[in-house]
């Protein structure tokens, strides 16, 4: 079983999975290319660090570019027995074709989807795994220093095999999409019918305890106006990852309706040309639950 490993990326999410690895009792040798956070000077002195008969390598760097560099490097270093591990975001399709390309050196690769954000530190981190059954079994001690606390299989997934993982995550990121929309009008719609509604942050509050609509999202949603009770702070324009497009383009190709997810994707395309206070509210949701970057108003 394993209980040393590297991690590479120490950033908001690295930086945080590092503190509550070793909080677990795994041992973590991590490299950044900022020398201020990270543990060795260089990649090839991480790969050294890790025990001999099986280094476990956890990437977590941005996805597209940085991830395929980071990995085509560990495949130059790494050899048989070896184990990768992606935990960005990751399109599940360069999955399949790193573990294929890994697979002729021996090295086995896993694929994780991680949820929870900035908060992940001291809440535990949702995890949707793609693996061998051999490879997610050797690694459980680390799953389990990651995850939530309680049983297990309420904040772990063993999804299926490579690409199972960032799959469950990139269709959890699309209901995201949708759910922070859904708030977002919600709110919008209060804010607007001031001559009824003179306590939107209350109302929203309230719905915090014993309603149907209760949830973390929710949660942030009132943490951020009580920062900002008019959302004045934040522009309306609001990024998105990737995920959600992924989400659409797998519909689209399976033939599966996504119609809320697919409206509040093209939602946020329409917050970078329009002014909305409805984007302003998931924008601010966020920063509040990743860090994400928002635009400030001049």
């Amino acid at each position: 079983m394993v209980t040393h490993i590297g991690l590479v990326g120490l950033g908001k999410m690295g930086n945080n999975m590092r503190a509550r690895l070793r909080r677990g009792g795994i041992e973590v040798t991590g490299y950044d290319p900022r020398p201020e956070v990270s543990d060795v000077p260089t990649l090839a002195d991480l790969v050294a660090a890790l025990p001999a008969e099986q280094r476990v390598i956890w990437v977590m760097v941005p996805a597209g570019a940085p991830t395929r560099g980071v990995v085509d490097a560990l495949g130059e270093l790494l050899g048989q027995d070896d184990i990768v591990i992606e935990g960005g975001n990751s399109h599940y399709v360069e999955d399949q074709e790193r573990a294929a390309a890994l697979a002729v050196k021996g090295v086995g690769y896993v694929d994780v989807g991680v949820s929870g954000g900035v908060w992940g530190l001291d809440n535990g981190y949702g995890l949707m795994v793609g693996g061998s059954p051999a490879d997610i079994a050797s690694l459980m001690p680390v799953f389990d220093a990651l995850r939530p606390e309680g049983p297990r299989e309420e904040g772990f997934v063993h999804a299926g095999p490579v690409g199972a993982g960032h799959f469950a995550k990139m269709v959890h990121n699309g209901i995201e999409y949708g759910l922070m929309q859904a708030y977002a009008e919600g709110y919008e719609l209060l804010a607007a019918k001031k001559d009824v509604i003179t306590d939107v942050h209350g109302t929203m509050k309230a719905w915090t305890r014993g309603t149907v609509v209760r949830s973390w999202l929710l949660d942030l949603m009132v943490k951020a106006l009580e920062q900002d009770p008019e959302l004045e702070l934040l522009d309306d324009w609001v990024d998105d990852s990737g995920e959600g497009r992924w989400t659409v383009d797998e519909a689209i190709d399976l033939a599966v309706p996504l119609p809320v997810i697919s409206a509040s994707l093209f939602a946020r395309f329409a917050s970078r040309q329009d002014k909305s206070p409805a984007l302003k509210a998931v924008a601010a949701l966020r920063q509040q639950f990743g860090g994400h970057a928002v635009k400030a108003v001049d």
